[in-house]
């Protein structure tokens, strides 16, 4: 297995080994032995799953407040989307940038975003299953998120934004400037 730091600080990439043959492949998905010894130990506690049917669905920008805040593990099980991640961590040094992972069944990299981070994701193929798994359980009172299309922000969806397909809920999130006079996100060093 190999482990890559993105740009944005404590983000990172990982590649499971694979193993193929004339029938298919085989990988661990997850082994938190394997992946305490490489750094990565969260005590992960749920696994959710979305299917998006359609190409240019966008979910997100979402997060988790306060206590309820959650790191996740995240993988693309069949399709491609663009994985969009804004570190909203006061003080830290990618504070407020994004940056963007290509994730799809055929590269089967996985995406580890830390609390603090807003996620969200844009289908780019139909009949994308998303999976990741959190470390936290959701909060209905925490549920939180920033406008995916903030112009602050500048986010490249790769995608004809008129015609992506988006709920209701993420059409009228708050844009980062407006999200900022109420964040309690802290980074802290190590």
């Amino acid at each position: 297995m190999k482990v890559f730091n993105a740009k944005l600080k404590d983000v990172k990439i990982i590649e499971p080994d694979v193993f193929e043959d004339e029938r298919g492949f085989f990988t661990e998905s997850y082994s938190g032995e394997k992946y305490k010894k490489l750094g990565i130990d969260f005590n992960f506690v749920q696994d959710n799953h979305s299917l998006s049917v359609e190409a240019g669905v966008i979910r997100g920008l979402h997060f988790q407040r306060g206590n309820a805040a959650q790191t996740k593990l995240i993988r693309v099980v069949t399709g491609m989307a663009l994985d969009v991640v804004v570190d909203l961590r006061k003080r830290s040094p990618t504070y407020g940038q994004w940056e963007s992972f290509i994730l799809s069944e055929h590269n089967r990299r996985q995406l580890l975003v830390p609390r603090g981070f807003a996620h969200g994701f844009v289908t780019l193929t139909p009949n994308v299953n998303f999976m990741y798994k959190c470390d936290n359980y959701y909060n209905a009172e925490a549920d939180a998120g920033i406008a995916f299309d903030d112009k602050a922000l500048g986010i490249d969806w790769q995608i004809d934004l008129s015609k992506a397909i988006i709920s209701d809920k993420d059409r009228n999130l708050p844009t980062f400037k407006e999200f900022e006079k109420s964040n309690n996100f802290e980074y802290r060093e190590g």
